[in-house]
């Protein structure tokens, strides 16, 4: 209903499942799904990796929505390939500035946020990442780009950026969409996830 009442928004399909969901993402082709992570059978984390690993969907981003902004299920949505995350109690003109920010391209507004459950996750006593990339994995990256990667990784945006590394906001930009280029990411909530787990920002450094 929310959705549906917003003038540049229409809702093309409803799912059940996770399952229903990727099936609804390739014959609809719609710009964003709004994915719940906890659901029967295939969940959401299952099938926003099924959305973003097929090639013909590259279109298609995931905006995740979960019950806690501490869950850890967000970090493995976002490793999967969510474009951002919000909590259910988001306020209705949020969540309808959340969708059109996803659909323009960009992650989800908040990567503080969402650097800050990513360290609270890593700092878990016993969790490790699941696919953490070899330092090596970094190799294609200049050190200017490594210290842009690293900003990105601790929440700030390219704004910030800018003015921490004396840059214009559109070198900024073109550093960041560089980055993702080389390390084959969709978008800069991934590249939070890539600096924690590459070891170019610890849980216990300085955050935003």
């Amino acid at each position: 209903m929310l959705v549906g009442s917003a003038p540049d928004m229409a809702v093309v399909g409803q799912a059940g499942d996770g399952r229903e969901a990727v099936r609804l993402a390739r014959t609809e082709r719609a710009d964003v799904v709004v994915m719940d992570i906890r659901m029967p059978g295939t969940d959401g984390i299952e099938a926003t990796r099924l959305i973003a690993s097929t090639e013909d969907l590259a279109g298609v981003k995931v905006l995740v929505l979960t019950t806690y902004d501490t869950d850890e299920n967000v970090v493995e949505a976002l490793r999967s390939g969510a474009s951002g995350f919000l909590v259910k109690d988001t306020r209705p003109a949020e969540l309808l500035a959340a969708i059109r920010t996803v659909a323009g391209g960009e992650s989800l507004l908040s990567p503080g946020p969402t650097a800050r459950l990513i360290a609270r996750v890593l700092r878990t006593p016993g969790t490790t990442p699941r696919t953490a990339p070899a330092p090596a994995a970094l190799d294609p990256l200049s050190d200017r780009e490594r210290e842009v990667l690293t900003l990105v990784a601790r929440g700030l945006n390219n704004t910030e950026i800018a003015d921490a590394l004396a840059l214009s906001p559109l070198t900024a930009k073109t550093h960041v969409s560089r980055i993702m280029g080389k390390l084959r990411v969709r978008d800069r909530a991934q590249l939070v996830i890539v600096g924690y787990e590459s070891g170019l920002v610890a849980p216990g450094d300085r955050e935003p």
